[in-house]
Formats: structure tokens, C-alpha cells, sequence
């Protein structure tokens, strides 16, 4: 949220469709938004921050404007279990490179994947970017997040991060963007410009795997942005989830029996972050489902006034 010849969707859901099962997946996912109860809320310079709780689980929200919407959640009876279906679709990002030593995480939440990449792959460097430090307070504090000497937290703008890592020929092996405020993802780290400078920061063969929705009027336009940097990228839309997650290389996409021999070999690993990643290879597709003559996002042509538009 891919393995047919050509590589063509067998389980892509419409938007409607999704939309309607979201409702279902996530009440099977939390207790009833009545019986949550917020045990921290805090007002930051970006957004409100909520953290409730609903039986075992503990959950971040940010609230901006009309709603609170949940970006993270432990269940402190099985603390490494990964929640939402969407950590488990970024995992799959694994599959192109089963062994990364340099990872770059965008957008902290409560420290989930940032937390499970460093536990799955203890020598490797994992930089988390967040620009709001009350996120970082929140996630130590709530979650059990716990900075080490190779697990390191950079509060900064991604988008000033990525430029000043480009210039210094930083580079990253696997690159998960997961940076979303209360409505959305922010529109300068949605264009083409800073997709290109992402791209630079990774290595030959470097995978970006990117957390977004499947029910958008932005899905369009996000898409043919991606399309225009990478060119053909993995779309993958889960029967459980409303996201879908955008897998990008470096280079060529590998073919399915890598595919299939990688999540072989990870399927141990990831057994105790309640992550099946086989199960998700037949939802590994390259065939557009969007309108591939929409315009595509930049600096000049983002979310805010695309939107504002129509």
C-alpha cells in the first residue's frame, strides 16, 4: 500500500473502496475513540500534541485544524509490534537492500521505524530528521525512543537537512520519508525540487520508500512527481490501510524472484514486529493508477495553491 508479468496489481483497491475499510481497520486496530484518554497534550510551535490511551496502546496524534489523527501507537503489552499497517508496508522497502549501513528516517513521530531499523540493524547509522523537538520530548517520554551513539535525532527542516547533506556528499542507503503534520505531508517536501535532492543522497542502488495516502486529491500530482524523478517506482495499496507506500531505487527495480528471495531471508527478523512481508509481494506494482498527465508538484506549483484552485 505489487507480481504478475507485466507488473500489474492484483489487489489494488479504488479510492472509495479503501476509504470505506479505513473506517472498519480502525476500529479493529484501537479501542473506540470514546474510550481514549489523553494523557499528555501540548501545544508546540507546529502543531497541538496529543498522546492517549486506549487500553495497551499508547497513541501520538497532532492536531492542527479540524481533527486529531493518530501518527503513531505502542502497544505496551508487545512493545515492538508495529501497529499500523503503513510500518509494515515501509519495511518492505527492506526487500531492495536487506542489509543497509546508513538510513535516513523523515518525520520522528513516536519513533517506531526509527526504533525497529536500529534493533534490526544495531552497527548501521540510522539519522532521524524532526523539526519539532516537543515531537522528540514526546517520543522519549512516551514511547521508550532512546537516542544512541548510532541512533541520532537531527531537529532541522528536512528540507534545509537535505540540502546541507547534499553539499557535504552525505549519503544514505535506504531513505524512509514519514514526515506528516496534522493535515498532511508538508507541500515543500512533496515537489519535484526536493524529491532531486533526495535522490542525490543516495547511494548507487539506494531505496526511498515513501509513506503517503491512497485516497488524496493530491494522488495524482504526487504521483507524476515521483514518476519525474525516478521514473518507474513501486505503488503499493493494502486491503488494510488507506496509505499507500511509494518504493523508489537509485537505479533499476529488481525483478521478483529478488523480491521474493529477500523476504525470505527477512522474514525471521521481522517476526517479532508482527511484519508478514511476504504477504504483501503480491501488492508490489509499476502500472499507473493515476492520471499520468497531471501536473507535476514544484517549489512554484505545491499542494497550497494546487488546492486552493479547485
Amino acid at each position: 500500500m505489487t507480481t504478475p508479468s507485466p507488473e500489474a496489481p492484483n489487489n489494488v483497491w479504488s479510492r472509495k473502496g479503501v476509504a470505506a475499510l479505513l473506517c472498519c481497520a480502525l476500529f479493529a486496530l484501537v479501542p473506540a475513540a470514546a474510550e481514549a484518554k489523553i494523557i499528555h497534550r501540548e501545544k508546540s510551535l507546529y502543531s497541538t500534541i496529543l498522546v492517549d490511551e486506549r487500553g495497551s496502546l499508547i497513541c501520538l496524534q497532532f492536531s492542527v485544524r479540524r481533527d486529531q489523527r493518530n501518527q503513531s501507537c505502542l502497544d505496551r503489552n508487545d512493545p515492538k509490534r508495529m501497529v499500523f499497517p503503513y510500518a509494515h508496508m515501509m519495511m518492505l522497502s527492506l526487500l531492495f537492500d536487506p542489509e543497509p549501513r546508513h538510513i535516513l528516517v523523515v518525520g520522528l513521530g513516536g519513533g517506531t521505524l526509527p526504533t525497529a531499523l536500529h534493533q534490526l540493524y544495531p552497527t548501521a547509522s540510522v539519522d532521524v530528521v524532526e523539526i519539532d523537538p516537543a515531537v522528540k520530548t514526546v517520543a522519549e517520554t512516551y514511547f521508550g525512543f532512546t537516542e544512541s551513539e548510532r541512533l541520532q535525532v537531527i531537529l532541522k527542516d528536512a528540507r534545509v537537512f537535505t540540502k546541507r547533506a547534499v553539499g557535504a556528499e552525505t549519503r544514505y542507503d535506504l531513505i524512509m520519508l514519514d514526515a506528516f503534520n496534522g493535515d498532511y505531508i508538508p507541500e515543500h517536501l512533496m515537489t519535484r525540487e526536493y524529491l532531486e535532492e533526495t535522490r542525490q543522497l543516495l547511494t548507487p542502488g539506494g531505496v526511498l520508500a515513501a509513506n503517503t495516502f491512497a485516497i488524496s486529491r493530491l494522488y495524482d500530482h504526487e504521483s507524476t512527481t515521483y514518476q519525474a524523478v525516478f521514473g518507474s517506482f513501486y505503488n503499493i495499496r493494502s486491503q488494510v490501510s488507506a496509505n499507500r507506500i511509494i518504493i523508489a531505487v537509485n537505479g533499476e527495480l529488481p525483478d521478483v524472484a529478488t523480491r521474493a528471495g529477500a523476504a525470505s531471508m527477512l522474514a525471521g527478523r521481522l517476526t517479532p514486529y508482527g511484519v508478514r512481508i511476504s504477504d504483501y509481494l503480491p501488492a508490489f506494482t509499476t502500472k499507473p493508477d493515476w492520471d499520468t498527465t497531471a501536473r507535476v508538484l514544484t517549489d512554484q506549483y505545491a499542494p497550497a495553491n494546487l488546492l486552493g484552485s479547485q
